[in-house]
């Protein structure tokens, strides 16, 4: 029997150890929200209630696998997504038209009481809770922007001693300022002027003059009573919200941990709920919203590998960075970070830092990444300034909030002249002249590119074959082929080379130099070799690595075997790309934040002067690579032209490549996953 015993009790172990989570643990934070989520337990078996004093006692649970989910606002996404817990926002509230995932925040007042936003010191207080979006981090972060809160930053004061000075009395829960608050001061039920319906009713009861909550928290049968204060020193009904309101913020979001099983158990236990009042919280009067905001129309994925910052967007997080962290003290870099992709790129950027530095400090810092994408992430944290990128990669750069500030410039004579004669240069598809290859016959070949969301290697081609066959699988027109950046198992990555290492290649199908493939020269490369029929480049490209130029693998490659297609054309040699091309696309272009864009170009201006084509016997040149090809920058560059201030990123890609670009997303699936983060809300959208 024992034996039996024995086996039957392992079985037993592995089943537990082996099995997913079966229930999604909801963190609670009031008696009245956890028999809502036993209520809720009871019409959906998949949930489990787990009950905590606040919402950072769940965001501890959830960080050590005591509860697996909690609605929480935008303040508390920023500190879930703090290093020592790592959670990460994967399902978004939407409130319906009217404001999607995002809502405003708003400072309501009594009407009839007769002050502007600039005249609110001395008066009284209502906030939602310390920490909360509408309710402490936008008002109170909105007033010290406009100089109506004097605050020097947290050398001089905490901010909530500055707040204290400058209200005569307020109710911020989980603060110490606690006169008009009626219960414990918690962040939690226990405190009656807690929260949106909370602070209404702080300033509704009389406490406070002003209260600072979303835009949907004045009941209707009350609103005739109340207004709001603008911006501009004005007030308006309280439905004029879109016009006057402090800022939109990004929905209140379920959190978890980074575990893409755990949130696909989250998003369908949540679908799969029936018979019960997910976003109500009427059987539990008085309380309201309770697990969600009752103002909940339905809930949204929110697109992966979004973090916090990338789901609360630059400008709030400049506004939480303002109340928390110490102020700069005024002491402004006089260089740039560059951000380097891949080890050869460092190599070549850390040379310039070297070269670069005057008076023992470094006009060029260097940062480094993976991909360009995590390199905007960089840019968009403020951990690095600038790149160098491709148009397609402009274009996502744009949706994020970054801006063209310099361009590359391919003819020397162009140089001094104005930034209006920006260097172009044509997206061609080249194949082997004894392929018999023509754009009529490419189905079912095999293709290069220089990588997945690059202009002439990926959104022009993709973009006129989606114009043609109205097919987002492009796997349906190419058998395979090599497109760096495309999912490990895609077909577009079969014919990758990688690094060129035997066993343990992680370089294979990656978006840097690392991939042999990859870029221009590598798709070249690619269709040199036989991995593919056709390769999408650069008109400039078969000259550069062919008749005795370029690196070894093109020694012995000639020209005149190679030849451009186009559509409805014959084959044409290469050098008639002017009359057989795919689009006349934009140079190369520096991307920075919008707000340093003017110290971007006066250190790159400088640099050029020293490093540049015409800067004599330097030892580094800026627009030479020795370790590889065009590295930082494109080794044709003869030098880098401003773009005019203001100009933003769709007039720099010009109407066509706009055009091709809202072709080509019209499949999704084309957009990576940063540009799907940076759009997902309206209210990241200028």
């Amino acid at each position: 029997m024992k034996p039996l015993l024995l086996v039957a009790l392992f079985g037993c172990l592995a089943a537990a150890f082996a099995a997913p989570a079966e229930k999604v643990k909801w963190c609670v934070k009031s008696d009245q929200e956890l028999r809502k989520c036993m209520d809720l337990a009871a019409a959906a078996p998949a949930f489990s209630c787990v009950k905590k004093e606040n919402t950072l006692e769940c965001i501890i649970a959830i960080k050590a696998g005591e509860a697996d989910a909690i609605t929480v606002d935008g303040g508390d996404v920023y500190t879930a997504g703090l290093k020592n817990y790592d959670l990460h926002p994967i399902i978004a509230e939407d409130y319906g038209e009217t404001s999607d995932t995002c809502y405003y925040a708003v400072a309501v007042v009594k009407k009839g009481t007769g002050f502007g936003i600039r005249e609110l010191g001395g008066k009284k207080s209502c906030h939602t809770g310390l920490g909360k979006s509408a309710g402490w981090n936008i008002p109170i972060g909105t007033l010290i922007s406009m100089n109506i809160i004097q605050w020097a930053g947290i050398e001089d004061k905490p901010v909530e001693e500055a707040v204290s000075t400058f209200f005569q009395a307020s109710c911020a829960p989980g603060s110490k300022l606690c006169e008009l608050c009626r219960g414990d001061c918690s962040r939690s039920q226990r405190e009656p002027y807690y929260d949106y319906s909370g602070a209404f009713q702080c300033l509704a009861d009389g406490a406070g003059d002003v209260a600072f909550v979303k835009h949907l928290t004045v009941p209707e049968a009350e609103k005739s009573k109340y207004e709001l204060l603008c911006k501009d020193g004005t007030r308006q009904p309280i439905d004029n919200y879109k016009t006057c309101h402090l800022a939109r913020v990004p929905a209140h979001a379920v959190i978890t941990r980074k575990d893409p099983e755990l949130a696909d158990l989250i998003w369908n236990s949540l679908n799969g709920v029936q018979n019960f009042q997910l976003f109500s919280s009427d059987a539990y009067a008085p309380a309201k919203n309770l697990m969600f905001k009752d103002s909940t129309q339905k809930l949204v994925r929110v697109p992966p590998n979004t973090d916090s910052f990338l789901y609360l967007g630059a400008d709030y997080m400049s506004i939480v960075h303002s109340l928390r962290k110490e102020q700069s003290t005024g002491t402004t870099s006089t260089g740039i970070r560059w951000c380097a992709v891949g080890h050869a790129e460092t190599e070549k950027c850390d040379t310039w830092s070297i070269n670069s530095v005057t008076d023992d400090s470094a006009s060029i810092e260097c940062q480094n990444a993976l991909t360009v994408e995590e390199c905007f992430q960089k840019i968009m944290r403020k951990e690095a300034d600038a790149m160098a990128v491709d148009g397609g990669q402009v274009f996502t750069a744009g949706k994020c909030g970054l801006a063209p500030a310099m361009v590359e410039q391919y003819q020397q004579e162009l140089c001094g002249s104005s930034p209006a004669t920006a260097s172009s240069y044509y997206a061609v598809a080249v194949v082997k002249k004894s392929s018999g290859v023509t754009w009529a016959n490419l189905k079912g070949k095999k293709s290069c590119h220089t990588g997945v969301g690059r202009t002439a290697g990926w959104n022009i081609p993709m973009g006129l074959i989606y114009a043609q066959t109205k097919d987002c699988n492009f796997a349906n027109f190419f058998s395979s082929g090599c497109a760096p950046g495309s999912e490990a198992t895609s077909p577009f990555c079969r014919e990758c080379k990688g690094s060129g290492k035997a066993v343990g290649d992680e370089a294979k199908c990656k978006a840097t130099a690392e991939e042999q493939y990859y870029g221009y020269a590598g798709a070249f490369r690619c269709l040199v070799e036989g991995a593919g029929d056709v390769a999408f480049i650069k008109h400039s490209i078969v000259g550069e690595n062919s008749d005795g130029n370029g690196p070894d693998w093109a020694r012995g490659v000639n020209s005149a075997d190679y030849q451009l297609i186009c559509p409805g054309k014959d084959p044409v040699p290469i050098s008639e790309f002017a009359s057989c091309h795919l689009a006349s696309v934009p140079a190369h272009a520096v991307v920075t934040r919008p707000e340093i864009r003017d110290r971007v170009v006066r250190v790159l201006q400088d640099q050029q002067t020293k490093f540049g084509v015409s800067a004599g016997d330097s030892t580094f040149k800026m627009f030479q690579s020795t370790s590889g090809k065009n590295l930082l920058f494109k080794d044709s560059t003869k030098c880098l032209q401003e773009i005019p201030a203001g100009r933003s990123y769709e007039q720099f890609l010009g109407p066509e490549y706009m055009s091709a670009m809202a072709s080509l997303r019209a499949c999704s699936d084309t957009a990576s996953d940063l540009e799907k983060s940076c759009t997902f809300h309206t209210c990241q959208q200028p």
